[in-house]
């Protein structure tokens, strides 16, 4: 009997041990399944690829700037100098080669060090699990966390190789100041790839993962030094590098990338171009994605634009110390375009972007004084005046509204009698121009203007006739573009090409192009501005070796002052003023402030061109002409220029002799 009742006692307490057993086994697997369950497929990884830096281009080639939502640059473990993963590795995880992705001898120092501190703090991660927290987790500090990071630790560790594991991390691993990788850090740090780093530079890097905002040497960099010596120890006690060679890179001074402002070349344009780059390809795309974007702008002929428009404004100031006494500075703008295709070259839109990002190039709706003068008379000449044809230039009154009269003035408070048109568009007399406007009308010159590439409201009313209609300089820029170019308009554009992060063209550029103006009236009109050059306005130019036309433009009280002018090859557009729009000073007129501007440009950047001269066209013929009476010229004529003419509308009449009565109303 009492045997029967031990056998029982057994089988019940074996029952009650197996049903013990399988509470535990299914309460085990169910806390598996419940951490397992939202994990992501591990197979991910394969098909990852990492948010990564769009690259804008130069037309030479060369980086600009940078979009992206995290600064990250992927590189191959073989591009990653030993230094720098054996410095990580030293540091991060010592027994990274040796463990299965999770180091029980650092979880159990974690487990006394959280036991001491009376709370769960991070601690004890391997590189695998770091990770598995930066790729597919959260960082929140909680036992259910470590343990989903745990299992894919696990799970990353038996399906990829080490060196792919350590690959991943440099390419993932925040390194501070916006920086996710090494390449990037590299980059941010010390402006160099990361197969440039030296040792002391791998060490201050590897230092970064464990505080990437405390030990980062553009926040702390006393602290970056003294983390670099942690490193550097790690690396001497483990036998990566010898006492030398830590001694060596332990007295090495910190030598950080120089401070470049907005840290990108033409950030004016860089900003202009993404609203663009934003709808033609979209934000993720383009910000995160890896692209790399060719533009148009050269590289060295932005650094000469920036550094002749930073001398002219200071130049400026100087002239009148006095009346700016720190309250404003004189702000300025630079376009220069491609004559033959419009593409944008350069663009400064203010002489420091860090201060202002309001980009005057495209966004400053200014007068532009005089400078709109030549397509009033490009449209004349469309309608088949000639430079030869003779305006008086006297007095004029304008009722107005309300009982006022309007008596517009020349710049130099005199008036030159009769006068040809290429005379007066030399030395910008108001008062021709007018007349000359209220013959055209001005409705029909609007339009002509909107024709050349103007998309700006213009008033029409005889005051369009000194530029006092408000337009962009590129708007500008590229009306005269149509000058330099045969009467073709080319639509500015500042995007070349799109590339995916695999080389392959995602978008290209197709900027549209339209005949407004015949061959012939295009080189005319460049003939008369050639005389603006060599005799007029813009005389301060015209000791530059090149096929050079141009016009200066000044507004009332010269509150701006500009000069646009082109080569067969380029148009370059600069506008001086302030953002207020209170004068520049006495006397600042386009040709004083900002013609020294455009020279200084356009001396350095021609160099590069090949020096062409204006294409004569078929129907054009050349005559020598006496600028101030449009006669026929001969060796008595004291101002005679080559003049551009339709065949058949040129002069036919000589200029008489020098005895002749008639020639006191030209003198």
């Amino acid at each position: 009997m009492s045997i029967r009742r031990g056998w029982r006692k057994r089988n019940v307490i074996l029952a009650v041990l197996v049903l013990l057993a399988g509470l535990v086994s299914g309460s085990a697997i169910g806390a598996f399944l419940t951490l397992t369950h939202d994990l992501p497929r591990i197979q991910e990884l394969e098909d990852f690829r990492p948010s990564s830096v769009t690259t804008l281009l130069s037309a030479e080639g060369e980086v600009l700037g940078e979009f992206f939502v995290e600064m990250r640059v992927p590189v191959d473990l073989e591009e990653i100098p030993p230094y720098l993963r054996q410095a990580v590795v030293a540091t991060e995880d010592r027994r990274f080669y040796e463990h299965a992705g999770l180091d029980w001898r650092g979880i159990g120092r974690a487990i006394l060090k959280d036991l001491r501190a009376g709370r769960f703090k991070e601690g004890g991660s391997t590189i695998t699990q770091q990770l598995a927290k930066v790729l597919f987790l959260n960082p929140e500090k909680t036992i259910e966390r470590k343990l989903k990071e745990a299992i894919l630790a696990l799970q990353i560790e038996k399906r990829y190789r080490k060196d792919e594991i350590l690959t991943l991390y440099l390419n993932q691993i925040y390194l501070g100041s916006g920086a996710y990788g090494v390449e990037a850090a590299a980059n941010r740090y010390f402006d160099k790839h990361v197969w440039e780093l030296n040792l002391a530079e791998c060490a201050l890097i590897a230092g970064l993962p464990r505080g990437p905002t405390l030990y980062s040497p553009l926040v702390n960099p006393d602290k970056a030094l003294a983390r670099r010596v942690t490193v550097l120890k790690s690396l001497r006690d483990t036998g990566y590098i010898t006492d030398e060679q830590y001694e060596q890179a332990v007295d090495e001074p910190l030598q950080l990338k120089a401070s470049s402002g907005s840290g990108v070349v033409a950030p004016y344009f860089i900003a202009y171009l993404r609203p663009q780059l934003e709808e033609i390809l979209g934000e993720n795309l383009l910000h995160s994605c890896g692209l790399s974007i060719q533009t148009t702008i050269k590289k060295s002929w932005q650094r000469v634009a920036e550094a002749a428009l930073e001398k002219g404004l200071l130049a400026l100031e100087n002239r009148h110390r006095s009346e700016f006494h720190g309250e404003e500075q004189p702000q300025g703008a630079v376009i220069i375009l491609d004559a033959r295709t419009g593409l944008i070259l350069t663009m400064v839109g203010g002489r420091d972007y860090e201060s202002s990002q309001f980009n005057r190039a495209t966004m400053a709706y200014r007068q532009p004084g005089s400078a709109f003068k030549p397509i009033i008379y490009a449209y004349a000449l469309e309608k088949g005046y000639t430079q030869a044809d003779r305006i008086w230039d006297g007095p004029v009154s304008y009722p107005q509204a309300g009982g006022t009269v309007w008596e517009p003035q020349n710049y130099s408070g005199g008036f030159e009698g009769e006068i040809t048109l290429r005379k007066a568009l030399e030395i910008s007399q108001n008062i021709v121009t007018i007349k000359l406007l209220e013959r055209l009308g001005p409705s029909p010159v609007v339009d002509f203007a909107h024709h050349l590439g103007i998309s700006s409201v213009l008033r029409s009313n005889l005051s369009l006739a000194l530029g006092t209609s408000e337009m962009t300089l590129l708007e500008l820029a590229s009306a005269y573009q149509v000058f330099a170019n045969g009467g073709i308009w080319a639509e500015p554009s500042g995007i070349v090409e799109v590339l995916d992060h695999n080389g392959r063209s995602l978008w290209k550029d197709s900027p549209a192009s339209r005949l407004v103006l015949s061959q012939e009236t295009a080189y005319m009109v460049t003939n008369m501005l050639q005389g603006v050059i060599k005799s007029g306005t813009g005389k301060a130019a015209s000791s530059l070796p090149w096929s050079l036309a141009g016009k200066t433009g000044t507004t009332e009280d010269s509150r701006d002052a500009l000069f646009v002018g082109y080569s067969p090859n380029i148009v370059a557009a600069v506008w001086v003023g302030n953002d207020s729009g209170s004068s520049l000073g006495e006397k600042e007129t386009g040709a004083r402030a900002a013609l020294p501007i455009w020279r200084e440009i356009m001396e350095k950047v021609l160099q590069e061109t090949t020096g062409d001269s204006f294409e004569l066209p078929d129907n054009i013929t050349l005559v020598r002409m006496d600028v101030r009476s449009g006669l026929l010229a001969n060796g008595k004529c004291a101002e005679a220029v080559e003049a551009a003419f339709i065949k058949g509308t040129e002069p036919a009449e000589q200029w008489p002799d020098a005895t002749d009565p008639q020639l006191e109303k030209f003198r």
